[in-house]
């Protein structure tokens, strides 16, 4: 965090990142001074309206963050930055966004919780765009342009007016993670799933002790439960509140009752019932210490592929059973009519030795099993998922015999394929697992 003293003394000369929070009403003119080398301007947690017409003097600036602020409007002079790629503007009030607002040079756009219902038919001239978070607005299509960003691979639509899902969506060559929960078309599956799986329980049955983690839709403790004059270690999840990244709370609490058991899966135990300020939260039981996340999310320059530690190795077995332990749970969950929709290495917990869970549902969104050509076609925007992480494992992997790398690499081929229809379900991502694990 730096300050406006700080900016106004000189003392920032020659940064690439600046961060602003200190209630400010108008933009700093001293940050034009920083021209010749800003690339990344955060100033979230203010109370600006709009930005100088003759922001595009910052020639460099590739990221720009103005969430939790005051803007109605998506600025127009933001589509004149030459080198503006990252735009996130999440929970203003936003309801117009103008076509002039977006550069050509677009490859992320966040406009979480606000009150867009409508996006500019020139999105679709964005063909660098990779991912596009449009969840908790008004929103109830999608222009057909969108269909023109063949690198898109990323979309969080949930919690907006949806009566259908965009059918052109599921032929997008490199969709990949897809949110959609909270729309009126699915609203029947996700009440159906609350109504017959979500179990209660009070919050005078936990006493909460040290804060594991925090996550971008809530914060996770250790506590304990007391059960039947019983008592066990258990993790609690509160929210954050109504509106998270991915979606809203309460789908997210649905899909994992409905998830149900499977030991590659992180358990629910329940929801929380009559917390003293009205939270939401879940009971969930508690992962050992041994299990570590198996990579770090996105990173600003990767945009849609996690971050892993630079010296990390997999052993052969050690990267088969991860694979055939997440490959299994998503089937699992698939026939449960859940799409994860965030199966990436940054939501697998794993040790050493290959034991894996995949956590994190709150992304997840619920499909009608009945309807066959649709779930098929959802389910195959996993396979690609899967595909990536598998890509990822392999290359830091270097204990495989060249037959075991032959078949692996042929497996990674057919779920990245562009034509959705054509690549496998995980019935044979599965069998071909087991086959390599007896070849390897």
């Amino acid at each position: 965090m730096h300050t406006l003293e700080q900016l106004r003394a000189g003392e920032l000369k020659g940064v690439r990142r600046l961060k602003l929070c200190c209630g400010l009403t108008e933009f700093p003119r001293e940050i034009f001074s920083l021209s010749d080398s800003l690339e990344i301007l955060d100033l979230t947690g203010n109370h600006l309206s709009s930005l100088p017409d003759d922001l595009d003097q910052l020639t460099n600036l590739k990221v720009i963050f103005c969430s939790q602020n005051q803007f109605t409007q998506l600025p127009t002079v933001l589509g004149r930055c030459p080198s503006l790629s990252m735009i996130g503007f999440k929970s203003n009030q936003i309801s117009e966004v103008p076509s002039a607002s977006l550069p050509s040079k677009l490859r992320w756009l966040i406009l979480t919780d606000n009150c867009v219902k409508s996006l500019p038919e020139n999105i679709g001239d964005c063909s660098a765009l990779q991912k596009l978070m449009l969840a908790g607005n008004q929103l109830s299509e999608l222009p057909i342009s969108l269909a023109k960003c063949q690198r898109l691979e990323l979309i969080r639509i949930a919690a907006n007016q949806f009566q259908m899902l965009p059918a052109w969506l599921l032929s997008l060559p490199r969709l990949t993670w897809l949110a959609f929960a909270g729309n009126p078309f699915v609203h029947q599956l996700e009440q159906q799933a609350i109504d017959v799986t979500m179990i209660g329980i009070d919050w005078h049955q936990l006493e909460l002790a040290e804060l594991l983690g925090e996550g971008a839709s809530g914060l996770i403790y250790w506590a304990t439960l007391r059960q039947d004059e019983k008592t066990r270690p258990v993790a609690v999840k509160l929210f954050k509140g109504a509106m998270t990244s991915d979606g809203l709370p309460l789908c997210e609490m649905a899909s994992t009752m409905k998830a149900g058991h499977h030991l590659a899966l992180t358990q629910t135990i329940g929801r929380i019932q009559n917390h003293p300020s009205g939270a939401d939260g879940l009971v969930m039981s508690l992962i050992p210490d041994h299990f570590t996340n198996l990579a770090g999310p996105p990173s600003l320059e990767s945009c849609t592929r996690d971050v892993y530690p630079s010296d990390i190795q997999f052993s052969s077995s050690e990267l088969l059973r991860i694979a055939g332990a997440i490959a299994d749970a998503v089937q699992h969950l698939h026939q449960q009519g859940v799409m994860h929709g965030d199966l990436y290495a940054h939501n697998i917990l794993s040790t050493p030795t290959g034991d894996a869970l995949l956590s994190d549902y709150g992304a997840a969104s619920f499909f009608d099993v009945a309807d066959s050509y649709q779930a098929q076609r959802l389910q195959r925007l996993e396979v690609r998922a899967f595909g990536c992480l598998l890509e990822e494992l392999t290359e830091r992997c270097h204990s495989l015999n060249s037959s075991v790398q032959i078949v692996l690499r042929a497996l990674i081929e057919s779920c990245l394929q562009p034509e959705i229809s054509c690549r496998p379900s995980f019935d044979d991502i599965c069998g071909q697992l087991r086959h390599i694990e007896r070849i390897a």
